[in-house]
């Protein structure tokens, strides 16, 4: 496993804006809008969505869809997520959680969308990946945001990140059958995971949003909407 942190001047999370089009705020700040409209509410995650370029992070071919609320492919079999869904994610994470999340844990860096949002959200960020691939995209796409407080790992994200435990909030972008002890066992008491998981053996195919509370009494569990992830998979390639 090798962890790599994207070193800078300093987090400052200030985004400079360059000419129009889709380097245009406008261009966020409907979608932002769009996502309210949807009944998402929580202003911090509205407001850092709005901050980043999200068609930084799609190919060339597809700019002109990344602002829509719809999935896009990045290479090797594996998608960047609608807003929507990433927003409801962040959402829940820190639902009930006011300010800013301490350390959090991203299993499936993919292109390095979602570790750019979370890094506005929390004080920390360790984003794991298993695809050499994205992991270098990833660290290609964020470069220019310079965010010292997010780190990328390239390795297998079955067994989470216990050099970085524990964590306040774990969040997935792949789904299995269940989600591994590894990633309870890493949560802190108070923390909180979110990730897609099957829905069961009567919905081949369908996965549900799983949000897991670990508290001083135990854990709690929620199943939430559905929603479609690519597969939780071990291993590095």
């Amino acid at each position: 496993m090798t962890l790599r942190p994207l070193s800078g001047t300093g987090h400052k999370n200030t985004l400079v804006q360059h000419g129009v089009g889709l380097d245009s705020s406008a261009v966020r700040h409907n979608m932002v809008t769009k996502l309210a409209q949807q009944g998402l509410t929580d202003a911090a995650v509205l407001q850092a969505m709005g901050s980043i370029e999200r068609h930084r992070f799609v190919d060339t071919a597809l700019v002109n869809q990344a602002y829509e609320d719809t999935s896009l492919p990045i290479g090797l079999g594996q998608t960047i997520s609608k807003p929507g869904v990433v927003c409801r994610m962040l959402e829940l994470l820190r639902q009930g959680r006011p300010g800013h999340l301490g350390r959090v844990l991203e299993i499936g860096t993919g292109c390095g969308y979602q570790a750019a949002v979370l890094s506005l959200l929390c004080q920390e960020v360790y984003s794991m990946e298993r695809l050499r691939g994205l992991h270098d995209k990833a660290r290609e796409n964020l470069r220019h945001l310079r965010l010292a407080n997010v780190h990328l790992l390239f390795g297998d994200g079955m067994p989470g990140y216990a050099k970085g435990a524990p964590y306040a909030g774990i969040i997935a972008a792949a789904g299995g059958e269940a989600v591994p002890q590894a990633w309870i066992d890493q949560l802190a008491i108070g923390g909180r995971l979110v990730a897609p998981v099957s829905a069961g053996v009567t919905s081949a195919g369908k996965q549900v949003l799983l949000v897991i509370d670990k508290t001083p009494q135990g854990i709690r569990q929620s199943v939430m909407e559905g929603v479609y992830f690519v597969p939780l998979k071990s291993g590095i390639a």
